[in-house]
Protein backbone atom coordinates (compact mmCIF):
# COMPACT_ATOMS: atom_id res chain seq x y z
CA UNK A 1 0.00 0.00 0.00
CA UNK A 2 1.63 3.25 -0.94
CA UNK A 3 0.23 6.52 0.95
CA UNK A 4 -0.53 9.44 -0.71
CA UNK A 5 1.55 12.14 1.23
CA UNK A 6 -0.64 14.83 0.00
CA UNK A 7 -3.99 13.68 1.95
CA UNK A 8 -1.21 13.62 4.77
CA UNK A 9 -0.37 16.54 4.96
CA UNK A 10 -3.81 17.95 4.47
CA UNK A 11 -4.96 16.05 7.56
CA UNK A 12 -1.58 17.09 9.56
CA UNK A 13 -2.29 20.95 8.55
CA UNK A 14 -6.30 20.44 9.38
CA UNK A 15 -4.98 19.39 13.00
CA UNK A 16 -2.93 22.05 13.64
CA UNK A 17 -6.04 24.30 13.67
CA UNK A 18 -6.70 22.63 17.09
CA UNK A 19 -4.38 23.73 19.02
CA UNK A 20 -3.52 27.41 17.29
CA UNK A 21 -2.27 29.85 19.57
CA UNK A 22 -0.98 33.64 19.63
CA UNK A 23 -2.19 34.19 16.74
CA UNK A 24 -1.51 37.54 14.89
CA UNK A 25 -2.25 38.76 11.33
CA UNK A 26 1.57 37.07 10.43
CA UNK A 27 -0.23 33.73 11.06
CA UNK A 28 -0.33 31.46 14.56
CA UNK A 29 1.39 29.60 16.49
CA UNK A 30 0.41 25.62 16.79
CA UNK A 31 1.77 22.94 18.74
CA UNK A 32 4.14 20.50 16.40
CA UNK A 33 3.32 17.09 17.84
CA UNK A 34 3.27 15.40 14.57
CA UNK A 35 4.70 13.17 12.21
CA UNK A 36 8.34 15.41 11.54
CA UNK A 37 8.23 14.27 7.71
CA UNK A 38 4.78 15.54 6.77
CA UNK A 39 5.81 18.96 9.37
CA UNK A 40 8.97 19.41 6.71
CA UNK A 41 6.25 18.77 3.56
CA UNK A 42 4.02 21.06 4.70
CA UNK A 43 6.75 23.67 5.53
CA UNK A 44 8.70 23.19 1.89
CA UNK A 45 5.01 24.04 0.73
CA UNK A 46 5.17 27.13 2.40
CA UNK A 47 2.29 26.13 5.33
CA UNK A 48 4.10 26.77 8.78
CA UNK A 49 8.12 27.83 9.82
CA UNK A 50 11.07 25.37 9.75
CA UNK A 51 9.63 23.08 12.11
CA UNK A 52 13.38 22.28 13.01
CA UNK A 53 14.03 24.12 16.02
CA UNK A 54 13.87 24.35 19.64
CA UNK A 55 10.27 25.18 19.76
CA UNK A 56 7.58 23.23 20.69
CA UNK A 57 5.58 25.02 18.48
CA UNK A 58 5.50 26.32 14.84
CA UNK A 59 4.07 29.36 13.10
CA UNK A 60 1.31 29.01 10.61
CA UNK A 61 1.57 31.43 7.51
CA UNK A 62 -1.40 33.40 6.93
CA UNK A 63 -1.79 30.84 3.65
CA UNK A 64 -1.26 28.51 6.25
CA UNK A 65 -3.72 29.14 8.98
CA UNK A 66 -6.42 29.72 6.35
CA UNK A 67 -5.79 26.59 4.49
CA UNK A 68 -5.72 24.77 7.72
CA UNK A 69 -8.96 26.17 8.79
CA UNK A 70 -10.57 25.30 5.76
CA UNK A 71 -9.32 21.59 5.93
CA UNK A 72 -10.43 21.49 9.55
CA UNK A 73 -13.80 22.27 8.51
CA UNK A 74 -13.88 20.19 5.14
CA UNK A 75 -12.57 16.95 7.35
CA UNK A 76 -13.77 17.13 10.36
CA UNK A 77 -16.96 18.75 11.05
CA UNK A 78 -20.79 17.87 10.62
CA UNK A 79 -23.38 19.97 8.06
CA UNK A 80 -25.93 21.73 10.38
Amino acid sequence: MQPDNDKIDDVVLALLALNIHDETEQGARSWKGYDWEALNRLHQKGWISNPVTKAKSVILTPEGLARSRELFKQLFTKET
